[in-house]
């Protein structure tokens, strides 16, 4: 049987701020994410029967409230990966020290509120590196869900960076090498370069299409709403895992307090419940279509690639 796993990174909303060159939200705003979207998410995994796998940021956990909702979806059978201790876009950029305590801090603090190490890295932005794989190899992280080769992705990416700065702002995002675009788009064993196979780390990359390679990714999901998340769920279906990538975001909305947030990212202007159905469309799909729903966790022990 294929696979399915829903994946969601929970980056709380100031990086929001930080892709677009904004100052940072003050207030609730600030912690939306933990606040308000992962109890959507649970109730939603709980309704649909699904288990979830959530990267966290490790820093975001030194508040109390966060590290208890973290701790009670786990509890609810998440399975909670690593997105670093401080969700750095340059991640790649730092020297190898910083890099492994970026993974191995943001480790522990997820170890520290939910009671188990998590298994599973995601790199902030998914720019990732054979120096970045090198560490995760050292620290014993059993998979990695970084390499997203999407060209409609990165090509939207590339856009949106220029943009930013053409109205003179600076995006701490950062732009990955157009070479993860020749990446395997099933699950493989990483060589060197990373996008070839080969004997090294368990990759299982974000989910494309088939043809044109088009993102299983929340943001378009909800942008363009349920018909259209059915079609891409059909379009992925078939391989041996769908790996749909969300974003606590995606279940926000402006009416949620992120209206300053509006002008410059037009995912908050869609309703909620239209986001949520959409959600819901791809999953109905995806089980309709004979996929099993499983965290990354034991989709790496089964696959094993």
């Amino acid at each position: 049987m294929a696979l399915c796993a829903v994946t969601v990174d929970l980056d709380e909303i100031p990086n929001y701020y930080a892709i677009h060159g904004l100052r940072e939200p003050e207030g609730p705003a600030r912690t939306l994410v933990y606040d308000v979207a992962l109890d959507r998410l649970t109730r939603l995994a709980r309704h649909l029967e699904l288990p979830l796998t959530l990267f966290a940021i490790g820093s975001d956990l030194a508040r109390p409230e966060a590290a208890a909702r973290l701790r009670a979806a786990h509890e609810a059978g998440a399975e909670i990966a690593n997105h670093s201790l401080d969700h750095r876009y340059d991640l790649t950029r730092l020297g190898r020290a910083e890099i492994r305590r970026q993974v191995e801090q943001g480790a522990v603090a997820i170890e520290r509120a939910v009671g188990t190490a998590p298994v599973g890295f995601r790199a902030p932005g998914y720019t990732i590196t054979d120096e970045v794989f090198g560490v995760l190899t050292e620290l014993g992280v059993a998979y990695d869900s970084s390499v997203f080769p999407s060209t409609p992705y990165w090509t939207a990416k590339a856009a949106a960076l220029s943009l930013i700065a053409l109205r003179g702002r600076r995006s701490r995002s950062i732009l990955d090498r157009p070479t993860v675009l020749a990446a395997p788009t099933t699950p493989y064993r990483v060589g060197r370069p990373y996008w070839r196979r080969g004997r090294g780390l368990l990759e299982m990359p974000v989910t494309v299409t088939r043809w044109a390679r088009l993102p299983a990714l929340g943001t378009y999901l909800t942008l363009f709403g349920s018909g259209i998340a059915r079609r891409l769920a059909r379009a992925c279906a078939g391989q041996p895992l769908v790996n749909v990538e969300l974003h606590g975001i995606d279940v926000l909305d402006a009416a949620d307090g992120l209206e300053d947030l509006r002008p410059h990212q037009i995912d908050v202007r869609v309703p909620r419940e239209s986001k949520l159905a959409a959600l819901r469309a791809m999953i109905d799909e995806l089980r309709n279509l004979g996929h099993e729903f499983v965290t990354l966790r034991d989709a790496a022990t089964r696959l094993g690639v």
